[in-house]
């Protein structure tokens, strides 16, 4: 009778462990999301967000909501398009024209020239903050270079490995320092915590909330990230879609701890920040209020955000210029499902360069006005480009049945283009 107690209690617990094991397993799979979530959280979330909380408490709150929910929406369609096909996003878009391909060249060649010397400027600031031995550029430069050498010598697990520490940092610096001083949110004004609408709240101002959280680009290298990590075919999907909600969890967690933040010390003071720049006013002011110690582990997060940011474009931009070259040289009949792009591809290699050292002559110069404002304006209109694109692809024949798009994604995809489309022609305008 003991016997029969004890196999029983042994089967029990192996069953119990063989479901811990399985749940281990598939967490211990993920990575792309850690991966996009590192890349997507930039300057400008940490600027929009700060600004969003300053001026208006946490009332605008549920429009971070929104905002991760439609970057997801993106993200899964590209992810699931890439492993029910087989194919990459770049050979969906050659299959709708050649209109999408030059446009897609326009776009990332300015990309690479003004957004690397961006994000470098913002790295360089974040450590120039914490150690003032040397001028910004400098600091721009090393970053830069930094990212560089790690994408060109190392491999793309190496690189996993590495952002996930740098994330880490991250969440436990920001979202920790949010999570501390939560109590002190509390004591804000009712209109400062109060969901809705405040006054001085445009619907523009509101759409450029919801459209500046979570990246651009990221969301279309997502799907080399889950290549390079040998996700193959279809059998992944529910593991993609659990990987990509992860990866907006964290981006909506950063995001309202942001604002929680900026809320707690700026809202009704009237001061306010524009550009990265003012992201210094911020860390002084905060350390002002709460110490030095405080503002370190702060700055710290802030650093960690802008440098992962850096380096996840670094990685995954050049899998789409590669893929671009792979596409452009072949007719779309040609084009068949193949091994993941190598990042020593020749096009991979070149235009890391170029994301790398032309930029770093604009941490020299003033930056042209006009090339400025067309990559703005090009950029401003990619997100509706890609939910246009997928709206067509996931309601092809290429998709298994399965797969292809529901009415209600159907619905959301118009929804993301109509919001986006505003977004952009008012950013062109």
């Amino acid at each position: 009778m003991a016997e029969r107690e004890y196999a029983s209690e042994k089967a029990e617990k192996a069953e119990k462990g063989g479901k811990t094991s399985s749940l281990r397993k598939k967490f211990s799979i993920l990575g792309p999301g850690i991966v996009l979530a590192a890349t997507g959280v930039g300057s400008g979330d940490l600027v929009m967000s700060t600004v969003t909380g300053s001026e208006f408490g946490i009332a605008l709150i549920w429009a971070v909501v929104i905002g991760v929910s439609l970057k997801l929406l993106l993200t899964e369609g590209v992810g699931r398009w890439t492993l029910a096909t087989g194919k990459t996003i770049l050979e969906g878009w050659r299959s709708l024209g050649r209109w999408t391909m030059a446009y897609f060249f326009v776009y990332v060649s300015l990309f690479g020239l003004i957004y690397g010397a961006a994000i470098a400027t913002a790295c360089g600031l974040m450590m120039s903050i914490m150690f003032p031995i040397m001028p910004l550029w400098a600091w721009a430069i090393i970053h830069s270079v930094a990212g560089f050498s790690l994408i060109w010598f190392g491999r793309y697990k190496i690189f996993e490995k590495v952002i996930t520490v740098l994330i880490g940092i991250m969440f436990l610096a920001v979202v920790g320092s949010a999570v501390l001083l939560l109590p002190n949110l509390f004591t804000l004004p009712r209109e400062a915590l109060t969901l809705g609408i405040p006054d001085g709240a445009t619907f523009f101002r509101i759409l450029g909330l919801v459209g500046g959280i979570g990246g651009t680009m990221a969301l279309a290298a997502y799907g080399y990230w889950i290549r390079a990590r040998e996700w193959s075919d279809k059998s992944w999907i529910p593991v993609m879609r659990m990987d990509v909600t992860l990866a907006y969890v964290i981006t909506g967690l950063f995001s309202m701890s942001l604002m929680t933040l900026s809320a707690q010390f700026l809202y009704g003071s009237g001061i306010t920040f524009s550009g990265v720049e003012g992201m210094q006013d911020f860390l002084n002011l905060y350390g002002e209020r709460f110490g030095k110690v405080p503002q370190l582990i702060l700055n710290i997060g802030f650093w960690a955000a802008t440098f992962s940011s850096l380096i996840g474009s670094w990685n995954g931009i050049p899998y789409l210029f590669a893929d671009f070259m792979r596409n452009f040289k072949k007719k779309v009949d040609e084009v068949k499902i193949r091994k993941p792009i190598d990042e020593k591809d020749p096009a991979y290699r070149a235009f890391l360069a170029w994301l790398t050292f032309p930029s770093l002559l604009l941490l020299m110069f003033n930056q042209p006005i006009g090339l400025v404002l067309l990559y703005a304006a090009l950029g401003s209109l990619f997100l509706p480009f890609l939910a246009i694109t997928l709206l067509f692809l996931l309601n092809s024949k290429e998709v298994g049945p399965e797969f292809r798009n529901r009415l209600w994604n159907n619905a959301a995809l118009v929804f993301v283009i109509i919001i986006f489309l505003t977004l952009g022609i008012t950013k062109f305008i």
